[in-house]
């Protein structure tokens, strides 16, 4: 049985040292649950995954993804990632869709080779789900911020295409750049509630061809920061449509989030409402740094 390889890459980067990093593995049907957990946790990303087969089940890839702490259903960048990857590496030739079996369900990744100088990767998220509304005096004390720093004209919501999140409209980007999580307020504040983890935003950036800047937060997963964090972009898209952010039901964006932590990264968000019918979009490029055995 030939022994498990990796793959590093960078996602949602617009260059190479950028953007989100990701650990893929191939040829783990050997390993138990316990050994994917402690590798992604040697590996210590935010995520690693772990490619169950080389051929296609149901139409699709199954794939697993860690943090260093658990397993989780769903997230953005390790399934932009591991798409690329099973395309460049397994399937070897453009193709329009790759699917990945995940927990949280059938998630399709298309191919846009339009771009002549790279390809951009688009995930479909699942339909969103809007949770309950929280205080912003309260969630100001867990972000180290004053209340008045909050955009109250816009609620602070739980939202999930798959893994839920609180999504905080801040009003300015000094204080996003500034916020800081206060973990036993935090830990207090999550224990009871679906979502785990935090994104703020605001609509200054640090470049001005972009439409937005965030920060995400997930120290429950062990993850104190994430430079680009696709599931929750699609639940900040979702809510984005849901409350005419932009004073519209259809949104075509450029978010950028890692600034903070020096690994700028670049999100690309399509989203539009129709009634009570969501298409939410993510996107991003992907670039392969080096790979690997374990031995």
């Amino acid at each position: 049985m030939e022994k498990p390889v990796f793959y590093l890459l960078d996602v949602f980067a617009e260059e190479k040292y950028a953007g989100n990093q990701l650990a893929v593995f191939r040829f783990v049907t050997e390993l138990s649950d316990n050994q994917m957990q402690r590798i992604a946790k040697e590996m210590h990303f935010s995520e690693t995954t772990f490619i169950l087969s080389d051929e296609k089940h149901d139409g699709g890839y199954d794939v697993r993804i860690f943090t260093p702490e658990t397993e989780l259903n769903f997230a953005g960048h390790p399934t932009l990632g591991t798409a690329f990857l099973i395309q460049r590496e397994i399937i070897k030739k453009p193709v329009n869709e790759v699917v990945l079996n995940l927990k949280a369900g059938k998630i399709p990744v298309f191919f846009d080779y339009t771009s002549k100088d790279s390809c951009i990767l688009w995930m479909k998220h699942l339909q969103p789900i809007f949770g309950k509304a929280y205080d912003a005096k309260l969630v100001s004390s867990i972000l180290s911020l004053d209340v008045h720093e909050i955009n109250t004209s816009y609620p602070i919501q739980e939202v999930s295409t798959g893994l839920p999140v609180i999504i905080v409209p801040l009003k300015t980007l000094e204080s996003v750049k500034k916020a800081r999580i206060n973990k036993d307020e935090y830990f207090k504040f999550i224990r009871d509630i679906d979502a785990k983890t935090i994104l703020i935003f605001c609509p200054e950036t640090y470049n001005k061809a972009n439409n937005l800047n965030a920060r995400f937060f997930a120290d429950q997963y062990g993850i104190p920061e994430d430079p680009a964090t696709g599931s929750a972009n699609g639940c900040l898209a979702s809510y984005l449509v849901m409350h005419l952010f932009f004073g519209t039901h259809q949104i075509n964006l450029r978010v950028e989030q890692g600034y903070e932590i020096g690994r700028p990264s670049l999100l690309y968000l399509r989203a539009e409402k129709k009634k009570q019918d969501f298409s939410v979009y993510v996107g991003g490029k992907v670039e392969l740094i080096g790979n690997g055995k374990l031995v």
